[in-house]
């Protein structure tokens, strides 16, 4: 196939691209290169004769329309989103115009380039989400499809409305649309402003490694390359309409799973007292949602699909891939907000 991917210079859209150069599909990565995009995070494929690079932004309706029109994909998966929870609360703007004006624009765009083509049958528009715009789970339960959406951060508000303006050009024009969410994703080329880059970074450097509230907070982990499997299976055999959660069958709590880096790092690079002894409580995130946790039952009844890397045989590999990767890293950490306290709300 041509795919033409949205974001496919941040984390989880070059796991994406990777993956997909890798199989023998076509790929137009089109980016806006924000803050947390890299270019680096394809380097592997940016030679190969089936990738194309293309710097716009999902807010220009007529860059988006003069891409998808030039290129004519079969397929677009859209993944481009300002997606870190603290900066929301900092700046809700930000998320509000990416995640639905842009969603919108790839969407009128998409539909225009479809009814063009005669609304072919195996065209696709495959939105990427995530499980946060469930809201939260108590000490048990887990979200499937059908949970009512109650999303508690603007980040989550905005995916929210990002989902429902998708299912309803689906259900208004026709639009043949696939929906995932996914839970939270870990791995290589991960931007150093989320949970386990920060705590690898930080503990190398021997700063305290902040945990919110209690670390009691629990996140079903799934490892990123795991993910973009799902997404090309959902992608290719996903039923138009539909709907799918992708999870990682890897629930821990914030502050269990901080101690298994710890640990790991322990090994693989000792230091002069365990890794842990850094460990620093800090003031709770507003709005900090308790608890995610997904039902993976349609993922792997309808499309076949499971995880096939556990949250230890992942967070190894990934505490590996970032000391192997130290000029990435570099490269990444004068960046607006990278190694700063964000989203404390007031």
């Amino acid at each position: 196939m041509k795919l033409l991917v949205t974001g496919g210079a941040g984390f989880i859209g070059s796991a994406v691209v990777r993956l997909a150069i890798e199989r023998g599909h076509e790929v137009i990565n089109l980016d806006a290169l924000t803050y947390a995009a890299c270019l680096d995070n394809v380097a592997p494929v940016a030679l190969s004769p089936n990738y194309t690079f293309v710097q716009a932004d999902i807010r220009d309706a007529l860059a988006i329309q003069t891409a998808i029109n030039g290129h004519k994909p079969d397929a677009i998966m859209h993944l481009a989103a300002e997606s870190h929870v603290d900066r929301s609360i900092d700046g809700p703007g930000d998320f509000i115009e990416t995640n639905v004006n842009g969603t919108y624009v790839m969407l009128e765009a998409a539909r225009a380039y479809w009814e063009a083509q005669g609304r072919p049958d195996s065209f696709r528009f495959h939105h990427v989400s995530t499980d946060e715009v469930y809201g939260t789970l108590g000490a048990t339960g887990m979200f499937t499809e059908d949970t009512p959406y109650a999303p508690n951060s603007p980040y989550s508000a905005s995916k929210a409305a990002s989902d429902h303006l998708v299912r309803a050009w689906g259900e208004t024009y026709g639009l043949p649309v696939v929906i995932t969410n996914c839970s939270n994703n870990y791995g290589p080329y991960q931007f150093p402003e989320k949970l386990i880059p920060v705590v690898i970074l930080n503990a190398l450097a021997g700063q305290p490694i902040p945990v919110y509230g209690k670390g009691e907070n629990i996140r079903d982990w799934l490892y990123v390359e795991d993910h973009a499997d799902a997404l090309l299976l959902a992608l290719e055999k996903g039923e138009l309409g539909r709907s799918y959660n992708i999870g990682g069958e890897n629930e821990a709590t914030n502050i269990d799973l901080v101690r298994q880096i710890c640990a790991i790092l322990d090994d693989l690079r000792p230091g002069d007292a365990p890794y842990a002894d850094q460990i620093t409580f800090v003031t709770d995130r507003p709005g900090h949602d308790l608890r995610y946790a997904i039902d993976p039952t349609r993922m792997r009844e309808e499309l076949g699909w499971r995880p096939s890397v556990t949250v230890e045989e992942g967070l190894r590999k990934t505490v590996q891939w970032y000391l192997e990767n130290g000029d990435w890293l570099e490269a990444l950490m004068a960046r607006h907000g990278v190694g700063e306290r964000l989203g404390q709300g007031g």
